[in-house]
């Protein structure tokens, strides 16, 4: 028996992770994506991550509100395609896999926020 649980244990960590349905972007990608007309840019930060500074054109809904789920339901359209950042990425991929399971398209800026900047890339305060 315990032969088996090993055996089986070994066979779900070769097991495939599910992909996610939303792509990763490089932030020179991201920065071309946003040209598209009517992406709809999520910041996922905080209210203080947010005022400290975020791409232009952002809306902030944060990710770790209680009312997320919600928020984006009657902030964002499903018919326009969403992307989104937060600081490193982390935030972002988990507000992607939520958005995406409600039925948006999604793209997620890889490395986040921080390396948004580090690249000069446009920012307001």
């Amino acid at each position: 028996m315990f032969f088996v649980c090993i055996a089986l244990i070994g066979l779900m960590a070769c097991t495939p992770k599910q992909q996610d349905k939303f792509k990763n972007l490089s932030a020179d990608e991201f920065e071309d994506y946003l040209q598209k007309d009517s992406i709809q840019l999520v910041d996922v930060r905080t209210v203080a991550e947010y005022t400290e500074g975020h791409i232009p054109g952002s809306l902030n809904i944060n990710v770790l509100d209680e009312q997320f789920a919600a928020n984006v339901d009657e902030l964002l359209d499903k018919n326009h395609s969403v992307a989104v950042y937060c600081k490193s990425g982390r935030r972002s991929r988990n507000a992607a896999r939520i958005l995406t399971k409600k039925g948006f398209h999604v793209v997620n800026l890889d490395k986040g926020f921080e390396n948004w900047k580090e690249l000069d890339k446009p920012i307001e305060k």
